[in-house]
This record gives C-alpha cells, sequence and structure tokens, in this order.
C-alpha cells in the first residue's frame, strides 16, 4: 500500500455562504493529493503526458463527516492499495487535525491522449507501484 499526506490551507474562494468548503471542492483537494502522491513516487502527470498518456476520472464518491472552513489547515491522505490495470483506483482521507472531514475515492482509466481509447499503464509506473505494494 502507497500512502501520502500533504497539507493545504483553506482558501476563501473555497468556502461557500455558510463558511464552509464547499462540497465540490473535495474533488479539487483529491486531485492536490493525487498529483503530491504521483509527484513522490517519482512518476508525476507531466511523464504520463510526455508519452502520451492521459489519466481522466471515470468514477468518484465522496462522504462527508464534518466540516473545514476558511483558513483552516487540512491534510490529504492519498492510498493506493493495488497495483493499476488498465484503471487505477485512489482513496483519500481528508483531516482537520484528528478529525476525519472526507474520505471519497476516485477510479481512472489509462488512456492514449491522442485517441482516447484504453490503453495498459506505463511500464515506469507499475515498476514503482510493484515495488511499494
Amino acid at each position: 500500500m502507497i500512502v501520502t499526506e500533504i497539507q493545504q490551507r483553506v482558501l476563501y474562494a473555497h468556502t461557500d455562504k455558510m463558511g464552509v468548503v464547499y462540497y465540490g471542492r473535495y474533488y479539487e483537494y483529491f486531485e492536490a493529493g493525487r498529483n503530491d502522491m504521483l509527484r513522490q513516487i517519482g512518476y508525476p502527470y507531466t511523464e504520463m503526458e510526455a508519452i502520451g498518456i492521459a489519466l481522466p476520472v471515470i468514477e468518484s464518491s465522496a462522504k462527508y463527516f464534518s466540516s473545514a472552513t476558511y483558513d483552516d489547515v487540512i491534510t490529504i491522505k492519498t492510498i493506493l492499495k493495488e497495483v493499476p490495470t488498465v484503471k487505477i483506483r485512489i482513496e483519500y482521507e481528508l483531516y482537520l487535525g484528528d478529525r476525519l472531514v472526507v474520505t471519497g475515492h476516485t477510479v481512472h482509466s489509462f488512456v492514449k491522449a491522442d485517441t482516447m481509447k484504453p490503453t495498459r499503464p506505463p511500464e515506469r509506473l507499475l515498476e514503482i507501484v510493484k515495488g511499494r505494494i
């Protein structure tokens, strides 16, 4: 299992009229965690894009337990439990201190960027992940 963590401060623009993070913004925090995880394991999105592979979201979900508000510092925990096939499932847990705020997941398909047809994951990514799971 690969687990990474980053922290991010809630921007005022991410909150709604009630002063809490707008529910759709949590997917942006998921993306921040996903980008950071790929960077931390040594295979950032830019390397995938350079070889013509894209990673569109084909499924997502979020479950809300509590709220975050402007200027809070949230911890984004990103979890990869399985070696990817033509799909990759990534899980997320967002915390405010020790308090769980949101859990969720995204599923992505590896596709050729020019045709949007499914393809196998990059071999280098598989090597990295197999060495850590």
